[in-house]
């Protein structure tokens, strides 16, 4: 019988985490297992890109260099797999060329063997320099088709990607089905087609959002797929994977047959059952499955991460109304398919349409950036009406948008000075600049504690509702007073009574400033439209301004919204500094 072993990639350690649990695992929970993890005999291991960067350096105050070095001691056999969003690294915009094959270069030298490279649009003038950097160091190249549906994307155009990924020099052919779009049919179809027409293996990434991912996989293997992906079972299913225990267990004595050891793998199943509940308070309330994803098309972890930023926002109930909004958008923008940053600009901003009540009363920089072609080309035309608000008279880029960029890196290097002088931390603030300088500050030293509790009170908890009783008969409970949310710990007193011992505002929700009446002089008071962090001030107090003028951009959802005047006259007054948090109706700046 011959046999041609199915070979697996794991998850657990990246994008599994990343769909569940908001991307908030910690190195400290990886390590103790990735010993055992290397015995395993993965074909790779997926451990970088992707979020886990931003996550590292924003919430979890590490830094993703020292992860990739630290598992890479504890696993020298297994080959490193991170996802690389081509001419974007691990960002959001695009970066010069010289940005990119310095990030290139320093995760070669972390341990990076496999580099998952794709484009959100499909235009793979944006993986160039990734694809010739990484070739230049000798490690192996997956191109990637990111798979959508749409009325301008059929199996003829996958094809052709294909061809051009392999005459680019990949190594690998990845379908990456970042929503779970698939269908079984479609599954067979283009595997069995991309197999006649490339000589490179091929390999299958895809979602369980939709429950198909078990007949998708089955197709896949039977149409001759190489490589697929999936994660340990305790981390599985729902918006991430398919288990790789099932599949083991499936393949055990046919010529598929991955070789892979069950007793094992449950070992390290067992171990993450654990980890899992240290993560309940960022875990996402989609655990089933939802065949309307296939109209939504959101990826697995674009879902968590929403949920978590309208939780934060206060704002969970609009979640059925933001992915109904989410096609809608889509279609206007031209069919752009629906990963990193793509899904980030298309979300954020139909979340905004629905937190603003007005479709696209703001338009975040970013999506004005893509629809003016600073992403690349979108695959479908624009919607006239959205174009002509966004684009006006000027011209849409339509060369490789880093052709425009200069070279950034003397530029970084010059602004940081003698300060965070290593490679790997200039790099870290090129890519993310302020949450870097941030993270210096904080980085080694402890985190402020958290409430005692063992999964947060969701930010919509009605008040007084108890969460969990931490030891000693006290409770935790999540009380609203003049629209704020506190997190108050209330212990029993001798006879039975209930005292408050502490309150504490949470630290995911830090108190914004205060509604500023207008001035004595009759200022008119320029509102938050919706709530986030200031990024950056655009006007001065006495600045003589006109309706429309941007007067400060904020950060809402990782995406930079410019706030606008609502009047003309004189700044009279500016309620709030770079980096505070404020909520939808707080006053930011006076206008007599």
């Amino acid at each position: 019988m011959e046999t041609n072993p199915l070979k697996i990639t794991e998850l657990v350690l990246r994008d599994a985490h990343q769909s569940l649990l908001a991307t908030r695992m910690k190195t400290e929970d990886m390590l103790p297992i990735a010993e055992k993890l290397d015995q395993v005999g993965y074909f790779s291991m997926e451990m970088w890109g992707g979020a886990t960067f931003d996550t590292c350096i924003r919430f979890l105050n590490e830094d993703p260099w020292e992860r990739a070095r630290a598992l890479k001691k504890k696993m020298p056999k297994t080959p490193f797999q991170m996802l690389l969003r081509g001419q974007n690294a691990v960002g959001y915009r695009h970066y010069a060329d010289d940005i990119v094959e310095r990030f290139v270069k320093q995760s070669v030298e972390v341990g990076i063997n496999i580099f998952r490279i794709f484009d959100a649009l499909n235009d793979f003038r944006n993986i160039e320099t990734a694809v010739n950097t990484v070739k230049k160091c000798g490690e192996t190249v997956e191109g990637c088709i990111s798979y959508t549906v749409s009325p301008v994307h059929n199996l003829d155009l996958y094809i052709k990607m294909g061809k051009t990924l392999e005459s680019m020099g990949s190594d690998i052919i990845c379908i990456k089905d970042m929503a779970g779009l698939l269908t079984p049919d479609v599954t067979k179809t283009l595997i069995t087609e991309l197999k006649k027409n490339i000589k490179l293996p091929i390999h299958l990434h895809t979602h369980a959002t939709t429950g198909l991912v078990g007949m998708n996989m089955q197709c896949a293997i039977e149409a001759g797929v190489d490589m697929v992906d999936t994660a340990i079972s305790s981390l599985s299913m729902g918006t991430s994977h398919y288990a790789t225990e099932c599949i083991v267990a499936a393949l055990k004595g046919t010529p598929r047959d991955t070789g892979l050891d069950l007793n094992l793998l449950e070992e390290i199943n067992d171990y993450f059952k654990e980890v899992k509940k240290n993560y309940a308070e960022f875990e996402s309330d989609f655990q089933g499955v939802d065949i309307n994803i296939l109209k939504s098309q959101i990826p697995g972890g674009m879902i968590s991460n929403m949920e978590n930023q309208l939780r934060e926002q206060n704002s969970l109930d609009k979640l059925q109304e933001v992915l109904e909004e989410v096609p809608r958008v889509r279609k206007d923008m031209g069919y752009p398919p629906l990963v990193t940053p793509t899904s980030q600009i298309v979300g954020s901003q139909a979340t905004l349409n629905v937190l603003t009540g007005e479709r696209y009363k703001i338009i975040t920089k970013e999506t004005r950036q893509c629809i003016m072609g600073n992403y690349g080309k979108l695959p479908a035309p624009i919607d006239e009406e959205l174009m002509t608000k966004v684009a006006g008279d000027k011209k849409v880029t339509d060369c490789r948008p880093a052709d425009l960029l200069e070279p950034e890196w003397d530029g970084v290097c010059k602004e940081l000075g003698d300060k965070y002088t290593s490679e790997e931390d200039r790099l870290t603030y090129a890519l993310f600049e302020k949450v870097a300088l941030k993270f210096f500050e904080t980085r080694g030293k402890p985190l402020p504690e958290k409430p005692a509790t063992a999964k947060a009170a969701p930010a919509n908890a009605p008040a007084g509702k108890a969460s969990t009783a931490p030891q000693g008969g006290s409770s935790i409970y999540q009380v609203r007073v003049n629209g704020k949310d506190f997190t108050v710990e209330v212990a029993m007193g001798g006879a039975g009574t209930m005292a408050p011992v502490a309150a504490s505002a949470p630290a995911a929700t830090p108190a914004a400033p205060a509604p500023a009446p207008a001035s004595g002089g009759g200022g008119s008071p320029l509102t938050a439209p919706l709530p986030g962090s200031i990024f950056s001030m655009k006007c001065s107090v006495g600045d003589a301004i006109n309706e429309g003028d941007t007067l400060l951009i904020m950060e809402s959802m990782k995406m930079e919204s410019e706030i606008k005047a609502h009047q003309a006259g004189t700044v009279q007054s500016i309620l709030v500094k770079e980096g505070d948090s404020v909520k939808t109706g707080d006053s930011l700046v006076i206008i007599g």
